[in-house]
């Protein structure tokens, strides 16, 4: 008996191992945001934001892009003043939501912003649109102390939170549906 537990513990340990190569090294999809441009401006007490991304979106969303599931895509900046004695003081945070959706019926791509809304010919011209923003104006003039220097927190992500209900299951899970990204600025 003592002979045969070292080869069935083995034969066991081998079997696990495959299925966590097989989990780990599974060909996933990875999802790609470039930034191509964040730029932090203040004029006359106002500090304004200008980005654009180049996402690449995976075969999943695309199909269910085609389908007629709308998707979103949200930018979010935070506006923080550094204190060495405490946490940093949130100024200001602003945010923007894009719905990028397929209307089948005239083939045209529509994306909108709050109450506005914009069609377009292409996915590439409609994704130019949730990608880029040119002087997002982040704060009011009486929020910002002149001489006082000011740290941006931008993130530009897919927000599968608003996905339709059936497929919130478990996008998490699924690497086709993580997009995003977070980067750090200073403003002085």
């Amino acid at each position: 008996m003592t002979a045969l537990l070292p080869r069935w513990f083995a034969h066991r340990l081998a079997a696990l191992l495959a299925l966590w190569l097989v989990a780990v090294a599974s060909p996933v999809q990875a999802q790609q945001v470039e930034l191509t441009l964040l730029r932090a401006e203040r004029a006359d007490g106002v500090a304004s934001l200008s980005f654009a991304v180049r996402p690449q979106l995976s075969s999943a969303v695309e199909d269910a892009l085609r389908r007629g599931v709308p998707v979103y895509f949200v930018a979010e900046a935070q506006v923080l003043r550094p204190r060495w004695y405490w946490r940093d003081e949130r100024i200001a945070t602003a945010t923007r939501t894009w719905r990028l959706s397929y209307q089948p019926l005239t083939g045209r791509w529509r994306v909108g912003l709050g109450a506005l809304s914009q069609s377009h010919d292409t996915l590439a011209e409609a994704l130019a649109a949730v990608s880029s923003a040119t002087r997002w104006r982040l704060t009011e003039a009486e929020d910002l102390e002149a001489g006082q220097s000011y740290e941006i927190i931008f993130s530009w992500r897919l927000d599968a939170s608003q996905l339709p209900r059936p497929m919130q299951l478990d996008p998490g899970g699924q690497a086709g549906w993580q997009m995003g990204l977070e980067r750090t600025l200073r403003l002085d």
